[in-house]
């Protein structure tokens, strides 16, 4: 895990950052509970490889839980138990099958990737929080890249594109709808512009990974997010 100190964070801006760190730290924590489906499951696309990968998935999110953790209490703040937002989430995953859920993860990536690296911009190069939260958003990348590819071997059919599209703009729209109202008063504090037009532009580049069968590397991905 990388050394994490508050150094090069502003004074103004610890206590917001602290406030969002903590909520994403709830968030990354705790996936358990979607493994032990897949591990049931006999959905077309899940077999061997795919129950492993998922596993690294899971394990590599509780990995930047700890990080996020170390940001909070470098800036001298607290840890959450839950927050509204995490409910939010949690209860969609759970509402209509394993495929929401794993909709639900895509959105989290976009989430993620967006706003950790709008975090990250903000902060000076040889910030250690700014270096952590750009090294927690290339791991994102790549599971974004996982979920998409998962999600376009189940939209071999323009009407299962068509659906797909459906309920991810859906998804999406919410998730982002949710983040960017939840986390305002970070955005204000650390004068940050442009974060919908961020998040929406994830949004519709994962729709055209999916639907479209444009597999993006990572370095591309992360040219495509800070363009």
């Amino acid at each position: 895990m990388p050394a994490i100190a508050a150094e090069g964070v502003p004074e103004a801006w610890r206590a917001p950052l602290v406030r969002s760190l903590a909520i994403f730290q709830v968030g990354e924590s705790g996936e358990g509970r979607i493994v032990r489906e897949v591990e049931r499951s006999r959905l077309a696309g899940i077999d061997a490889d795919y129950r492993a990968a998922l596993k690294l998935f899971v394990k590599e999110e509780g990995r930047h839980a700890r990080i996020l953790a170390a940001m909070v209490r470098a800036l001298g703040g607290s840890l959450r138990r839950t927050t509204w937002t995490d409910h939010l989430f949690v209860g969609g995953r759970r509402l209509l099958g394993l495929r929401l859920k794993l909709l639900v993860l895509l959105a989290a990536e976009v989430i993620g990737i967006s706003f950790y690296g709008l975090l990250a911009e903000r902060l000076q190069n040889d910030c250690p929080i700014g270096q952590a939260l750009r090294e927690i958003c290339g791991d994102e990348e790549a599971h974004l890249e996982f979920h998409a590819a998962f999600f376009r071997g189940q939209t071999t059919s323009p009407w299962r594109r068509a659906v797909f599209s459906a309920a991810w703009f859906s998804v999406a729209a919410a998730a982002c709808a949710v983040v960017l109202v939840d986390h305002r008063p970070t955005l204000r504090a650390l004068a940050i512009e442009g974060a919908p037009r961020r998040l929406w532009g994830l949004v519709t580049t994962v729709r055209r990974r999916v639907c479209g069968g444009e597999v993006v590397a990572p370095a591309d991905a992360r040219a495509s997010v800070t363009a």
